[in-house]
């Protein structure tokens, strides 16, 4: 691969960060220190409020709030910037250098994305943050896609990993993926349920545990197709909101629950919303327990102590 020239020196970079579960204790070093330093954050308000928790980033006050509130009167930062930029917040960070704060909703991330783009051109890093990890059913392919649709493949770009739920909810659990897992998104907004169906069915039949997400569409559905395929014996859990602790969103805590194939469906006032998937065993699944709590371990091929 032939190499290719670097961008250019006044460009900044455009940074997806995933903070995995949203509590700071949570995030990578390198996460972290993008989102502390970055020029512009643009992220949800649930967001804002998980990274103000240890100061990934500073705490607003109400004069920096009407400061986002009205233009710029002296030829300041806010009255230089591009007329389509949206209006956010100035931040100041601990070492008196400003942060502008955007704030990120589900409906408004062609035109962020479109911003950060701006941004970028202009100087500025951008963290655009995402729950989980962002190339697990988060904002990474859209800002690829937009590169594309705004021929913006000028603009650097770097991905920054994080937790994903599947994996916060199996540290949670134990050891549920210790052998072959997928993800499933139960979603059908991009595709109808026809492929949603296949992809359970083919999953169930090779015998991945199956971690489930976006299960507030059609969970109950997505059982019954693996039931047809998996004994209804193997274990399940329910977990919500895993990695957030106290700060649960979705049955006021963070939770989960073991149970069987056969038995979720008794169990669906446990699906909380948004921040709930339900992973499914398989055969070698099992319950194990200490005097400390129950857990859920998939054993890999079958191995036993002296194998290791």
């Amino acid at each position: 691969m032939s190499e290719k020239n670097g961008p250019p020196e006044e460009y900044g970079t455009l940074y997806v960060v995933g903070i995995g579960p949203g509590l700071p204790h949570a995030m990578t070093q390198r996460a972290t220190d993008v989102i502390e330093s970055a020029d512009c954050v643009i992220a949800s308000n649930l967001y804002q409020e998980f990274l103000r928790a240890d100061g990934t980033l500073p705490a607003a006050d109400d004069e920096d709030a009407a400061e986002a509130e009205e233009p710029a009167a002296d030829g300041g930062a806010a009255a230089s910037r591009p007329d389509e930029w949206t209006d956010g917040t100035v931040l100041s960070r601990p070492d008196g250098t400003e942060q502008e704060l955007v704030r990120s909703s589900m409906g408004q991330q062609v035109e962020l994305t479109r911003e950060a783009f701006d941004r970028v051109r202009a100087g500025q890093d951008v963290a655009h943050v995402s729950g989980g990890d962002p190339n697990v059913y988060g904002k990474s392919d859209l800002v690829f896609l937009m590169a594309d649709e705004e021929a913006a493949t000028d603009v650097p770009i770097e991905i920054v990993p994080g937790v994903t739920a599947a994996l916060g909810g199996a540290a949670n659990l134990g050891a549920p993926l210790s052998n072959d897992f997928c993800t499933i998104s139960l979603s059908d907004k991009w595709r109808g349920w026809e492929e949603i169906e296949e992809k359970l069915r083919a999953a169930a039949i090779s015998g991945f545990v199956i971690v489930l997400y976006n299960c507030w569409r059609d969970h109950e559905r997505a059982i019954d197709v693996i039931r047809e395929e998996r004994s209804d014996d193997v274990p399940v859990a329910i977990f919500n909101d895993a990695g957030r602790g106290e700060a649960g969103r979705n049955l006021e805590d963070e939770t989960h629950t073991i149970t069987t194939l056969g038995e979720t469906d008794a169990h669906s006032e446990k699906v909380g919303g948004m921040g709930t998937s339900i992973l499914v065993g398989t055969a070698e699944s099992h319950e194990w327990e200490n005097d400390y709590g129950d857990f859920l371990v998939t054993p890999r091929g079958g191995r036993e102590v002296e194998d290791f």
